[in-house]
């Protein structure tokens, strides 16, 4: 008879062990030697007696869980600790002015309709504001570039045509009858499907919830149909919020169909670049605007932690989520932010402040920093980013060098880690995870898995640095306004973490065609600021005039 190798034996019995326990939902009873290995997984080490102590505490904390996981928790059920960015004594102005957007100039209906889908939100508020053209033909020609051009992209998760429809006849007749809303009013636009639409799917782009339905409407959803906006698309997102890959296939790059659009605003990003949208709505917890925005070529914001309702959103982090749009140009994307900011008594970290934001702004007049170590560790873009700051002196900015705080930053990421396996405990007790598409190591199953294994302990201490960080970067921000930085490297998921506003802009194009970008970084709640910066460079430059051929009319790359 063939013996089996040792290892093949424990492996069956404790194979035996966990079965039977799963059959007779009792577990095996926790020994001094299975608390000498968990220590070697955390890093720590107990004596004998310490270990023997312990056994009764870590069977009533086993037995504490499996009371927990009775009480039904859906992924809209948020902690009651809520994460609050503000560093000690930190005012900010209450006060809200009248804005004024830029003048939009002569703008008319091209011969080609079809170029309308590259125009801004300013041209083509101005389009239907002066009745030159409606939004009822502005969402028919989205909706049919929607069909035919996402069988390439794979950027559309459901078709919202009969509520665009009612939408955009709604807006017209409001605007024959005097009732205009604003530039926003009759502009189609996509939304990421992690936000839910009472009346459609909200599939969270992975298979265990693709045929998911919410009965609300997020609240960003209803602030953008307040304005008179047209909702045409909702579009995809990696996975529950990770990468470019989801049920239905992988979310192309407009500029280069062999390559994914990135994400997790994957869609978002893609469909604006191709001009199947005027804008979308995405979301950023580590990149994911600003990821999809740089492999794109379109602009996008991250607003401050606590500016946008999460009403209605797939929870990923809740003291990490952030949604914020993605256009063609900053001043679109400080339209739709003015849009959908501010409380719904339903987010309870979302805050009321004003938002100041003036195109007209002195460079001269402002402190402005550069992530000094971040120019010189990027040497890929070196030319692009050169030019960035060449421009930006141009423009009278007086550069001055600036460093992130010295505290750990990438050992500080299993706080999305652990909040994100929280969000999907069911997901993963159920076994369900094994229908996400993604199944490798760095894919969230996995994650999910590895995160049961992060201690409570080690959470709240990684949240301890984060609040040093947020007192770091106040000193920071007390010796400039905003400063500029390549848009990845620590200082991405530093400022996720913190909180900070980012405004992403495409900054040209590496060797092999691809669009490159830049970011900056604004203070807490001054998104005013930051974007009227970047709006300054962005005018300055014409990459966010440039087109992917396969998708503008007559297949040119230059400006329209």
């Amino acid at each position: 008879m063939k013996k089996w190798p040792i290892r093949w034996m424990i492996a069956a019995l404790v194979m035996g062990v966990v079965v039977g326990a799963v059959l007779q939902e009792t577990f095996a009873p926790i020994t001094r030697e299975m608390v000498a290995a968990a220590e070697q997984i955390i890093g720590l080490e107990f004596t004998d007696a310490e270990r023997d102590s312990l056994l009764p505490d870590l069977e009533e904390h086993r037995k504490r869980y499996q009371e927990i996981r009775k009480v039904a928790l859906n992924n809209a059920v948020p902690p009651a600790l809520l994460f609050n960015p503000i560093p000690p004594n930190q005012s900010f102005p209450r006060q809200q002015k009248p804005i004024r957007w830029s003048a939009p100039g002569s703008v008319r209906v091209p011969d080609n309709l079809e170029e309308l889908a590259f125009y801004s939100i300013g041209e083509l508020a101005e389009l239907i504001r002066t009745r030159q053209i409606t939004s009822l033909e502005l969402t028919q020609m989205y909706l049919n570039r929607l069909k035919r051009y996402d069988p390439q992209l794979k950027a559309v998760i459901t078709l919202t045509e009969e509520l665009a429809l009612e939408q955009a006849r709604r807006a017209d007749a409001e605007i024959a009858a005097g009732k205009y809303r604003g530039p926003l009013h009759g502009i189609p636009y996509g939304a990421k499907d992690l936000l839910a639409v009472k009346g459609y799917k909200t599939t969270w782009g992975a298979m265990p919830y693709k045929d998911q339905y919410i009965d609300e409407t997020a609240t960003v959803i209803r602030k953008l149909e307040e304005a008179g906006a047209v909702l045409v698309a909702k579009l995809t997102l990696g996975a529950l919020a990770w990468g470019d890959v989801w049920f239905g296939g992988k979310t192309r790059n407009p500029w280069d169909l062999e390559q994914g659009s990135s994400g997790s605003s994957a869609g978002s990003a893609a469909a604006v670049a191709a001009g199947l949208v005027a804008f979308a709505i995405g979301t950023e917890t580590w990149g994911s605007i600003v990821s999809p925005s740089t492999r794109c070529g379109t602009t996008g914001l991250r607003p401050t932690f606590g500016r946008v309702s999460r009403h209605g959103a797939m929870a990923l982090s809740w003291s990490m989520d952030k949604i914020g749009p993605i256009a063609r140009t900053v001043e679109d994307c400080a339209i739709v932010f003015d849009a959908i900011r501010g409380p719904d008594g339903l987010d309870q970290t979302v805050r009321d402040l004003p938002f100041n934001y003036t195109p007209e702004i002195d460079l001269s007049q402002l402190r402005m920093g550069y992530l000094k170590s971040a120019f010189e560790r990027d040497t890929a873009h070196q030319a692009q980013n050169q030019a960035v700051l060449e421009t930006l002196q141009k423009l009278g900015a007086q550069l001055i060098p600036i460093e992130l705080p010295e505290l750990p930053i990438y050992p500080l990421s299993f706080i999305l880690s652990a909040e994100a396996a929280a969000a999907f405990d069911e997901l993963t007790r159920s076994n369900r995870d094994t229908l996400l598409v993604r199944q490798i190591r760095n894919a969230w199953p996995n994650v999910f898995r590895a995160a049961r294994f992060i201690p409570a302990v080690e959470y709240i201490q990684a949240n301890r640095i984060r609040y040093l960080l947020i007192q770091e970067m106040k000193k920071l921000f007390d010796s400039i306004d905003v400063y500029v930085t390549p848009s990845f490297g620590p200082n991405l998921l530093l400022t996720n973490l913190t909180g900070h506003p980012c405004v992403v802009v495409p900054n040209g194009f590496d060797e092999t065609g691809h669009p490159t970008s830049i970011s900056f970084i604004g203070d807490l709640y001054d998104e005013a600021t930051v974007l009227a910066v970047a709006k300054k460079y962005q005018d300055a430059t014409d990459f966010h005039k440039q087109y992917p051929p396969l998708f503008y009319p007559g297949g040119s790359k230059g400006q329209k």
